[in-house]
């Protein structure tokens, strides 16, 4: 299921950057292939702008040849003029360009048979020409008379541009974009890849949790069931029995009964306090004077155990948060505490203020978590000792919420523990 919803968020991301980018290129390449087009449009209307004036300045000596070579014109790009009868007859050709007479016949060949303003390829290069008509007199000298060839525009003119240049600036330019694409495509599918799969992570980690949870009540509530179904089947089998003789199979119901009550308890509360929507109080209180309250009213649960208590309490730490939340974060860790110290043991509580936070963390002595329990320390249903949990009466919810309360209050708990030296779990508070 994550897999296809992964590939989907990939082909999504795939699709979107891919047409961006092919956009992105798309408008490059018009924009370069309309400004060389135009630059060579411009070009070849000036060159065919001024015909009249070069056939007028030719020499005598020249009227007699078809091909006059030696004209450049001052346009950088080469370029040569052809004077075209109604006949299709070439009468001059104007040209600075040493190709064979065949060339330039050919060339009037390919534009007179196609369309004009349009491009043809010759000599291995590529030709734009225009086609335009003779619309003034056109003039040579024989004997120092002039002679009108054309005066009813039945001759034309066809000019010539070499855009061999623009036309292998395009080619490279569609060469670059077209591998450049292939690339970022590439680069994009590994890119897109990675951040479909982080995306998916959380999501998976969360279905995993929930499914886990939904195990762990199951298991949870699955043995006090069990114990209220045996219990009920033995008072069904003696019905003629008094309540009063019947009071130990009523005794393990109603047992089971208050502890699937605190676990429902239990999980309706850790429910609510992760509810972002329900606003927490923010009122400004005495921590100290909380700290001690709760380790009053947890002595008489450590003496029992012998354990010695020694707290190290600021005095007079006051901060704005939600009093009763903060008090039953201390009390869950204190109960924690107690519970998973021997006999005879130690029990360090400390609270500290710094210039921005404050910080209490309550340590135990004993042999200690191991490390790769201490990640899992917070989640739902997590005991390192299940047996001794049970024995605890708890369900392993007592960690998760008071984290679930330090995160609505943006704080940050963690657990820390060395080999035989105990626990130490520490919360702290933004001031």
């Amino acid at each position: 299921m994550f897999k296809k919803l992964r590939n989907r968020l990939l082909i999504l991301n795939m699709s979107i950057i891919s047409v961006v980018m092919i956009g992105a290129f798309a408008v490059i390449y018009l924009t370069t292939y309309n400004n060389i087009q135009t630059e060579n449009q411009n070009k070849l209307e000036l060159l065919s702008s001024k015909p009249n004036a070069a056939y007028l300045n030719l020499p005598d000596d020249t009227k007699k040849e078809k091909i006059i070579i030696g004209i450049i014109p001052s346009e950088s790009s080469l370029s040569f003029n052809m004077l075209v009868n109604s006949d299709c007859e070439i009468l001059k050709v104007i040209s600075h360009i040493d190709m064979p007479e065949e060339t330039y016949f050919k060339a009037a060949e390919l534009a007179l048979s196609g369309k004009k303003n349009t491009i043809i390829s010759l000599e291995n290069k590529r030709w734009q020409y225009k086609i335009s008509p003779l619309n003034g007199t056109l003039v040579t000298r024989e004997h120092g008379k002039k002679l009108i060839i054309n005066s009813n525009g039945e001759n034309v003119q066809i000019t010539f541009l070499d855009i061999t240049d623009s036309h292998k600036t395009l080619m490279e330019l569609f060469t670059t974009l077209f591998f450049v694409g292939i690339i970022m495509l590439f680069v994009i599918f590994a890119i897109s890849l990675f951040f479909a799969s982080r995306s998916i992570a959380p999501i998976a980690e969360t279905w995993e949790k929930q499914k886990q949870f939904i195990a762990d009540v199951s298991h949870e509530l699955k043995t006090p069931l069990a114990i209220i179904n045996a219990n009920s089947d033995a008072l069904l089998a003696n019905e003629g029995e008094t309540i009063k003789s019947q009071k130990k199979w009523l005794d393990y119901i109603k047992n089971q009964t208050d502890r699937m009550g605190k676990l429902v308890n239990d999980l309706l509360y850790l429910a609510k306090t992760e509810d972002t929507n329900i606003k927490m109080l923010d009122t400004p209180f005495d921590i100290s004077e909380i700290v001690s309250d709760v380790l009053l009213s947890m002595e008489a649960v450590a003496f029992e155990k012998d354990i010695t208590l020694l707290q190290e309490v600021e005095s007079n730490i006051i901060i704005k948060s939600d009093c009763e939340k903060i008090k039953q974060v201390i009390t869950i860790l204190m109960d924690n505490a107690i519970k998973y110290t021997e006999k005879k043991g130690r029990i360090n509580i400390t609270l500290k203020k710094t210039r921005h936070q404050l910080a209490f963390s309550i340590k135990n002595s004993g042999k200690g978590i191991p490390k790769k329990n201490l990640s899992k320390l917070f989640d739902r249903f997590y005991r390192v000792d299940p047996a001794r949990t049970q024995e605890n009466g708890g369900y392993g919810l007592g960690l998760p919420i008071a984290k679930a309360i330090i995160d609505r209050l943006g704080g940050k708990i963690y657990a820390d523990s060395k080999e035989n030296d105990g626990a130490t779990f520490t919360f702290t508070l933004g001031l």
